[in-house]
């Protein structure tokens, strides 16, 4: 199993910065994929970024805006977001994948997510 607590979330004015932070426990090594998923009330679930391979994507709508870095120490990945807009408004979750010995489908963790807030 692979555990994800998250948090640093919050409410800020537009304009500001927040640092969410993602820890894992559990089978770590076994983790090929990490990202974090966004939803808004009333909207779908949606993806903000993704590492795999050492490579990071990012979704159009927060490109250059925010930043995915990781202390392998600590084993946390952490989600810098800056100049946030009340779009920005979401539960924010962590999530992590691997690959199954039984399914050509990757497993999917989540963490129990983190409210952030943007004020205009």
């Amino acid at each position: 199993q692979v555990h994800l607590v998250e948090s640093g979330g919050g409410s800020v004015q537009a304009g500001g910065s927040l640092r969410l932070s993602c820890a894992a426990s559990g089978s770590r090594s076994s983790i090929n994929i990490m990202g974090w998923y966004r939803q808004a009330p009333g909207k779908q679930r949606e993806l903000v970024a993704l590492t795999s391979g050492g490579s990071t994507n990012y979704a159009d709508s927060v490109q250059g805006r925010v930043t995915i870095s990781r202390d392998n120490d600590k084993h946390t990945e952490y989600l810098q977001m800056n100049s946030l807009k009340p779009e920005d408004t979401a539960v924010y979750y962590c999530n992590a994948q691997r690959r199954s010995y039984y399914s050509a489908a990757n497993i999917h963790y989540w963490g129990q997510g983190t409210q952030v807030t943007v004020s205009s």
